[in-house]
């Protein structure tokens, strides 16, 4: 029987890192666009290759903050490689939304963000992606206001949530309550992200009776102050076995975040129901 998981591809900056492409911040990943853009296809391919079926563009850092002279055709740049980089495959590309500043900051979250977002969102549509992530929020407002800018394009719509790679940003009880209310605008899944493996499950529970698709991408590793995230030894067997322990409880989408890779991708493929 067929397997009914939707597999996401993995990090693009760690694979960038492990490449030699520099990562630079406050850019990270989105400076391969202008240093390296045929790695950056290269990378959707082979996650693609891998068995990933849900294929997020270089996006997580494309903001007018970032590059306020060439955001739009950065972003514009960045679907095209992913859909370059599929055209082999079966899968659909979809459109990474930010934070407008660091995920792992909260505080440094603008007060009046909606602009920003709709202006990202409507890019990315324009673009060509086949729906929207709204991902690796920590700050529960900015992650509504994001959510409903990117439903009110029209195209379907994914949020995740992220505590932190401490898990220190958000409790159980407030991405249940961000949950709820994002389900109440329309989104169409939610997920976890950006928290270590060892930790996703606690977190899905919350999440698993919410009548609406759930899942997860962990990390492995920690921050780092020069490229943004330093790896750490967690082998795709064992991401694996933590994944196999989110689909036991009713999780359908997975992925791996910051330190996976593509060999974690491929095991989560793997994955049978």
């Amino acid at each position: 029987m067929a397997s009914p998981l939707q597999i996401l591809d993995g990090p693009m900056g760690t694979e960038l890192n492990a490449r030699g492409v520099p990562t630079p911040l406050p850019g990270w990943s989105a400076h391969a666009l202008q240093t390296n853009p045929e790695i950056v296809q290269e990378v959707h391919r082979d996650y693609a290759r891998a068995g990933a079926t849900i294929h997020t563009t270089n996006t997580f850092r494309t903001h007018a903050r970032q590059f306020p002279d060439n955001w739009q055709s950065l972003t514009a740049q960045a679907v095209d490689l992913a859909r370059a980089g599929i055209e082999d495959f079966a899968g659909q590309v979809a459109g990474s939304v930010s934070p407008l500043e660091d995920c792992y900051r909260p505080d440094l979250s603008p007060a009046e963000p909606r602009m920003e977002h709709r202006a990202m969102a409507r890019c990315l549509v324009e673009s060509g992606v086949d729906l929207l992530l709204v991902e690796t929020f920590s700050h529960r407002g900015e992650a509504l206001i994001a959510t409903q800018e990117a439903i009110d394009t029209g195209l379907p719509t994914w949020l995740s949530l992220t505590a932190g790679p401490e898990t220190n940003l958000l409790s159980m009880e407030e991405i249940r309550s961000t949950a709820e209310h994002a389900v109440g605008l329309g989104i169409e899944a939610i997920m976890v992200n950006c928290i270590p493996a060892v930790a996703v499950g606690q977190y899905l529970e919350v999440l698993r009776d919410l009548k609406i698709a759930f899942g997860a991408y962990g990390n492995t590793g920690y921050v780092h102050d020069t490229t943004g995230w330093q790896s750490c030894d967690l082998d795709a067997s064992t991401y694996q076995k933590f994944a196999q322990q989110w689909v036991e409880k009713g999780a359908t989408i997975l992925g791996g975040c910051c330190g996976t890779g593509i060999d974690h991708i491929q095991a989560l493929a793997a994955i049978k129901t």
